[in-house]
C-alpha cells in the first residue's frame, strides 16, 4: 500500500537537516521541536531547499510559485530565524543554517511569544541533554568539530601574546567584525525555562559578520559598536564564561560565553572528553607545585573538570593538597590561571599547533569527507557559491579505499584546499 511508504513533511525536514555534516539524529524529540518551530507547509518549503545559498528567483523555481509569493515565503522563515538572510553585492541570498550552531539556538535567543519558549525548552533538553544522541553526533563524530576555544586573554604574558595569532583572539574578531549583533545566551535561556539555570549574565551571546546582520535584520538579536562588544566580552572574563566560537580563522560567524554547567560544548566536552569534542586553544597550564597550597579554586574554575586536588605526600602535613591538570581533557582556556592566588599556574605552548580550517567552506568539505556525507555537497551540488573543480578534485576521493582516504582528509585539511578556496572565491 503505497500511502505507508509517503513520508510526512517534517520526515523529509529530517532527511534534508541531515545532509548537511552537522545533522540531527531522527527521533520522537526531533520531530517534537521541528513541529514547533515549522509549521507543515514551511517544513514542506524548507526541505526542497538546496544547501548551496540561493535567491529567491531559485527558490521560485524550486518551490513553483511566483517570485513575489517566493519573496513572501522567505521573509517569513528569515523572520523566525529559520532561515538566514545573507547581502552579498547587492543581492539577497538564503541558506538553512544547521540546527546547531543555528535555528535550534536562534528560536531562543530572544524572548518571544509566537511559540512555548518553555516547553520548546523542556524538549531541547530532553533531546539535547538526556538523550545524548545528538550532542554526541554533533561534537564527536570525525576529528574536525563545529567550534574552538579562544584563549582568556588576559592571563596572556608578553611571551605568550606573541605566539597569539588575531583569528585567536576573541577581541579581534569583535573589533574587525563587519557586524556584532548580542542575543540571549540560549544554554542558560533553556535552562532558565527548567528551573536549572547558573546567575552567569544572559545577555551575550554573540553573533557576528553575515550571520549578524541577517538576525539584526528581522530583530533575534541587538546590534552594538566594537567598544560595547567588548565591554560585553570583559563581563565575560570577570564571571569565568569560556569564549567558545566557529572553528574558522576567516569570518567567524558567532562566539557563545559558556558556563561549565549549561553551556553544551563544555558539557560535551566533559561527557565525550577523550574523543576531544571541541578545538582547544594552543595553550595548555602548567603548575608549579612548589608554590601551589591545594586551595581548589582551579578545580571550581574549570568548566570541563581538567583540574583534580592530588595529596602532597607530604608527611608533615598529611591533609596538604596540590592541583593537578589532566592535559588530554583541558581545553587550554586559560581560565584557572586567572583564578590562581598565589600565581601558581602559568600558560606554556602545546608541542603541537591546532589546525583551524580556514573559513566555513574548508570546515564543512573536511567535516564532510570525515563523516561521510561528501556525496550530499558534491552530487547534489548544494554546496556555497560556483565549485565545480572543487567537485571533481573531490569526487575522486570517494574512490580512495579507506587508508588512502584517511590520508586524502589530512591533505584536504592542508594548504592544497585553502589554495583552491581562496582561487575560487577570488
Amino acid at each position: 500500500m503505497a500511502h505507508h511508504t509517503i513520508k510526512s513533511p517534517y520526515s523529509r525536514l529530517i532527511d534534508r537537516i541531515n545532509r548537511y555534516p552537522q545533522g540531527a539524529p531522527p527521533s520522537m524529540l526531533l520531530n517534537k521541536i521541528l513541529k514547533m518551530l515549522f509549521t507543515e507547509k514551511a517544513a514542506e518549503l524548507v526541505s526542497m531547499l538546496p544547501i548551496k545559498p540561493f535567491t529567491v528567483e531559485k527558490a521560485s523555481r524550486i518551490w513553483k510559485m511566483s517570485i513575489p509569493q517566493a519573496q513572501k515565503a522567505l521573509d517569513e522563515l528569515a523572520g523566525k530565524a529559520i532561515l538566514v538572510d545573507i547581502e552579498q553585492d547587492g543581492k539577497s541570498f538564503y541558506t538553512l543554517p544547521p540546527p546547531m550552531a543555528g535555528f535550534f539556538e536562534f528560536s531562543l535567543m530572544r524572548v518571544r511569544d509566537d511559540i512555548d519558549q518553555r516547553l520548546l525548552s523542556e524538549l531541547f533538553y530532553q533531546y539535547l541533554n538526556v538523550e545524548e544522541d545528538f550532542i554526541r553526533e554533533l561534537f564527536t563524530r570525525g576529528e574536525t568539530q563545529l567550534g574552538r576555544v579562544f584563549v582568556h586573554e588576559p592571563v596572556l604574558s608578553s611571551e605568550n601574546a606573541l605566539h597569539v595569532i588575531d583569528y585567536e583572539r576573541a577581541t579581534e574578531i569583535i573589533k574587525t567584525a563587519s557586524h556584532r549583533a548580542i542575543g540571549t545566551c540560549y544554554c542558560r535561556h533553556k535552562m532558565y525555562h527548567i528551573h536549572k539555570a547558573c546567575q552567569a549574565p544572559m545577555d551575550i551571546c554573540m553573533t557576528f559578520n553575515t550571520t549578524a546582520a541577517s538576525l539584526i535584520k528581522y530583530g533575534h538579536a541587538r546590534m552594538v559598536e566594537p567598544g560595547e562588544g567588548l565591554e560585553l566580552l570583559q563581563q565575560a572574563y570577570e564571571n569565568n564564561l569560556v569564549q567558545f566560537g566557529e572553528n574558522v580563522r576567516q569570518r567567524v560567524n558567532f562566539i557563545c560565553n559558556c558556563c561549565g554547567c549549561c553551556c553544551e560544548a563544555m558539557i560535551a566536552a566533559r561527557r565525550f572528553a577523550i574523543l576531544s569534542p571541541v578545538h582547544t586553544t594552543n595553550f595548555i597550564p602548567e603548575i608549579k607545585v612548589e608554590s601551589c597550597n591545594g586551595c581548589g579554586k582551579c578545580v571550581i574554575v574549570c568548566p570541563v573538570e581538567a583540574m583534580s586536588l592530588i595529596s602532597a605526600n607530604n608527611p608533615r602535613r598529611p591533609k596538604m593538597k596540590l592541583a593537578r591538570l589532566e592535559e588530554n581533557i583541558c581545553l587550554g582556556c586559560g581560565l584557572c590561571v586567572r583564578s590562581c592566588p598565589k600565581g601558581s599556574i602559568h600558560l606554556e605552548t602545546r608541542p603541537q599547533r591546532v589546525i583551524t580550517p580556514l573559513n566555513g567552506t574548508h570546515r564543512t568539505v573536511i567535516m564532510a569527507i570525515e563523516r561521510g556525507t561528501l556525496q550530499h555537497l558534491i552530487f547534489d551540488n548544494r554546496v556555497l557559491l560556483s565549485h565545480r573543480a572543487l567537485a571533481a578534485v573531490l569526487g575522486v576521493i570517494l574512490k580512495l579505499p579507506p587508508i588512502k582516504q584517511a590520508l586524502a582528509s589530512k591533505q584536504v585539511k592542508s594548504r592544497y584546499l585553502e589554495a583552491l578556496i581562496t582561487h575560487m572565491a577570488a
